[in-house]
């Protein structure tokens, strides 16, 4: 698995569910596993997605859109 994106867990978790609708499998982990679970929504966070869908996931979230303004 390829990392794709570090940050909260809120932001993190929206984006796996994100991914998922287009298809692709995406996974997540706590960047400090040693930390307790105390339901703290900005615990830093990492995203992981296969290297096969890593371009189209880039391209989906962090491309720039010709078709905006």
């Amino acid at each position: 698995m390829k990392l794709f994106y570090s940050g909260p867990l809120i932001n993190a978790e929206l984006l796996v569910m994100m991914l998922e609708k287009h298809g692709i499998v995406a996974t997540q982990a706590f960047a400090d596993p040693t930390l307790p679970e105390d339901g703290d929504l900005n615990r830093p966070t990492q995203v992981f997605v296969s290297p096969a869908d890593y371009n189209r996931a880039f391209q989906l979230f962090y491309a720039e859109r010709e078709d905006e303004l």
